[in-house]
């Protein structure tokens, strides 16, 4: 096993009713918090309500239209909002984009450079202040809920990065699993994807003799490949959502990767694929990640043998390309495409103009493994 350090100071606060805690969980000296929010379908499903019935203690302003990709000029916009309002804290309310959107808002509101976006993300400025945050979460995904990390979107620049700081970890994060009753299909199925890649790309890597993290990681994909087709015929049973949220809250909280070699390459070309075509992340993934496996499969073959045996129960044959093979059943069995033409993408032109952006960002320390732009680009040509 690899050497590490862990630190993580959320305070996850999990179950129904949880948010009755919400206001004992504002720090000391508190006056006003910011909410942020999505489109504005927690207005429907009644936890705007139950928020600002908490919070009615505090002054509140409000910031909402945070996109499913957030944008960077959005967070440009809410940070000048804090600046000017004096905000002490801000509260994201729905899925991993909008925490994500709020974490990197947090420390622009404290940042006092020209340039954010170079400063921060191009140059890997990593300052140690920031509005403290915590999360409300409605969608089980991202992990993001117990995490430093934040995706970015800026749309003049036309890249999505990843921006990963400690100052931007949640002061404290409420996971209600009824919250997540009102999800589509469509949102319920990105989840599972998102989190069932998260776990392969720490999971499904070189062995390094990491025997706890393997069976942790394989626990979260066993639920996710169980609860996955019961949540599908029952949307509001509670204990199908709650072991959906709290497997999407272990993918990536950092437990899974400690000491292991990680590889997020299909998470950087899914990147790619939504910022050029705008398809959802989790598709990105869905259609990326069985192709990223089979380019990698030398390096991941004692893995996927692993996920062979353990998850799907076989003991013949090509063990790590029955694997494969078996992973995309499993992301088509609950309805995800898995291959571009099925969005209407030309596999060849998206192929060039991944490599293209690849090979133009190379000095923003892309995470991708040892995968090089033109692998990438082979890739996504036969995705």
């Amino acid at each position: 096993m690899l050497n590490f350090t862990y630190y993580c100071p959320t305070k996850v606060v999990f179950g129904k009713d949880s948010i009755l805690n919400l206001s004992t969980l504002i720090p000391d000296g508190v006056k006003k918090i910011m909410i942020l929010y999505g489109g504005g379908s927690i207005k429907k499903n009644g936890i705007y309500e139950s928020v600002l019935n908490e919070l009615k203690t505090f002054e509140i302003i409000e910031f909402q239209g945070i996109k499913p990709n957030p944008e960077y000029i959005d967070c440009l916009r809410a940070s000048k909002i804090c600046k000017d309002e004096k905000v002490d804290f801000l509260l994201a309310i729905g899925g991993g984009s909008v925490l994500d959107a709020t974490k990197f808002i947090a420390v622009l509101a404290k940042f006092q450079g020209d340039d954010p976006w170079s400063e921060l993300v191009e140059n890997k400025l990593y300052p140690s202040k920031a509005l403290k945050i915590g999360s409300i979460m409605t969608l089980p995904a991202s992990g993001s809920e117990m995490n430093c990390g934040a995706v970015i979107s800026n749309k003049e620049k036309k890249m999505k990065q990843a921006y990963i700081n400690p100052i931007m970890y949640p002061n404290f994060s409420i996971i209600d699993p009824s919250y997540t009753f009102s999800l589509d299909t469509r949102q319920t199925i990105n989840g599972i994807i998102d989190t069932f890649t998260h776990v392969m790309e720490q999971f499904c890597t070189p062995d390094v003799n990491s025997p706890i993290q393997d069976g942790f990681s394989l626990a979260i994909l066993k639920t996710l490949l169980k609860e996955a087709p019961l949540v599908l015929k029952e949307p509001k049973n509670y204990e199908v959502r709650a072991n959906l949220c709290w497997a999407a809250t272990c993918g990536l909280n950092n437990w899974i990767g400690l000491g292991v070699e990680q590889d997020w390459g299909t998470h950087k070309i899914g990147h790619e694929l939504t910022e050029i075509y705008g398809i959802d992340h989790a598709q990105s993934l869905a259609v990326i990640l069985p192709q990223e496996l089979k380019a990698k499969i030398s390096e991941k073959k004692t893995k996927l043998e692993m996920i062979a045996k353990e998850l799907f129960n076989l003991s013949e044959g090509d063990l790590a390309n029955e694997a494969i093979k078996k992973i995309e059943e499993f992301f088509r069995s609950i309805g995800a495409k898995t291959k571009l033409s099925e969005y209407g993408i030309d596999p060849k032109e998206a192929a060039t103009k991944v490599e293209e952006n690849l090979e133009k960002n190379k000095n923003l320390g892309l995470v991708l493994g040892n995968i090089t732009p033109k692998e990438a680009y082979n890739i996504v040509l036969n995705s």
